[in-house]
């Protein structure tokens, strides 16, 4: 069997349920840097323990928290007895340590990134980008995009493995949309009274654009329902919401998977209208839920997946009047159609996919 060294930050859910169906077909170690203590934009609730099919190693002697921690310690690991070293991403000072480390010792290893915008920057920070992105002996994308992101910073195209990234097992994407009886039966047990319901998961962060999307529901008919699922709202949202008089909004806090699912079941649209996402994961979600998407052109997932008038559409960023326009054209359109798009079009990015392309990277693809 195979051995696969993975480093990464701390143990995301997605991540977990990845690392338990590599870990049937390999032995799969991974390093975290990051204490799950420590990371205070998350809810402990939001984290999944796994089914134990890998080895979850924390590094030990860590030097500041979050993203700035480094782990001098991740050295002792990094050898040649695995057929596969993976890092995760380039920024934190552990990653970057480590492939520093590799590179001197010539230990072959792959980049591995969820997603990639390219922005303007500096022509040293470009050129620091430029630096650690060259590292690698290969590299893992997500998609096209975080392919263009990869050469963009020098990756060589031809060592690029492009992989479906994905939450998702085969089981979770439906085999068609819910009906209007299924859908109303879910929103009866969900307390959800209104006609029409859209749906919007994640944090309440500036990045998620969620202030955006409460300007454009003013613009939206009193029978729709907005519903935002994840974190608390703080005090900035709530005043918003009370200030342009949005009854129809609802701030429902942090559901566990199986709640959520209802909400993304039930619902008639699903609405990310983030600032930034390198990826977005809750696209896949709702997609495997058969919903239409709204999202911006600056989430990966969406510029990936969501096809303009076919099962949704792309916004540009802080555009409320945009957001509120698409919104409506979907809620007054045949969303069972979109949504059936939305499954055909999620079908092949599944974790089982995801395991495959990487054990194609030792050569024990199935």
């Amino acid at each position: 069997m195979k051995r696969i060294l993975f480093l990464t930050n701390y143990a995301s859910p997605y991540r977990v349920r990845f690392f338990d169906e590599l870990g049937k077909s390999a032995q799969v170690t991974v390093l975290y840097s990051d204490r799950r203590g420590q990371l205070t934009h998350r809810d402990e609730k939001w984290f999944e323990e796994g089914e134990g099919g890998f080895r979850g190693v924390q590094l030990s002697g860590a030097i500041g928290k979050g993203r700035r921690t480094l782990c001098c310690s991740v050295l002792r690991w990094l050898k040649r007895d695995y057929d596969a070293i993976i890092v995760a991403g380039y920024s934190s000072p552990t990653v970057i340590l480590a492939m520093l480390w590799m590179r001197l010792l010539r230990i072959p290893f792959y980049m591995e990134i969820d997603g990639g915008l390219i922005r303007e920057s500096s022509g040293l920070r470009y050129r620091i980008k430029r630096f650690l992105v060259r590292l690698p002996s290969g590299w893992l994308s997500s998609g096209s995009y975080p392919t263009e992101f990869l050469t963009h910073y020098g990756a060589d195209p031809d060592r690029i493995v492009e992989y479906p990234f994905s939450s998702l097992f085969e089981r979770d994407i439906l085999a068609d949309v819910p009906t209007r009886e299924e859908k109303q039966a879910l929103r009866r047990r969900l307390n959800i009274p209104e006609e029409k319901m859209i749906l919007a998961v994640g944090q309440f962060i500036w990045r998620k654009g969620f202030d955006i999307l409460l300007h454009a529901a003013k613009a939206l008919p009193p029978e729709v329902g907005i519903y935002i699922v994840g974190g608390e709202a703080t005090e900035n949202y709530l005043t918003l919401r009370r200030e342009l008089g949005l009854e129809n909004v609802h701030f429902c806090g942090f559901r566990p998977k199986e709640q959520l699912t209802e909400f993304y079941r039930a619902a008639d649209v699903f609405c990310l209208p983030t600032r930034e996402d390198i990826w977005g994961l809750v696209v896949n979600e709702a997609m495997a839920c058969g919903l239409p998407v709204v999202t911006t052109e600056q989430c990966v997932a969406g510029m990936e997946l969501v096809e303009d008038g076919v099962n949704g559409y792309l916004v540009p960023i802080d555009d409320a009047q945009t957001l509120s326009d698409r919104l409506n054209r979907v809620l007054v359109s045949d969303m069972e159609a979109m949504g059936r798009a939305s499954l055909r079009k999620i079908q092949g990015y599944t974790i089982e996919n995801m395991v495959q392309a990487h054990l194609a990277l030792v050569g024990e693809r199935k």
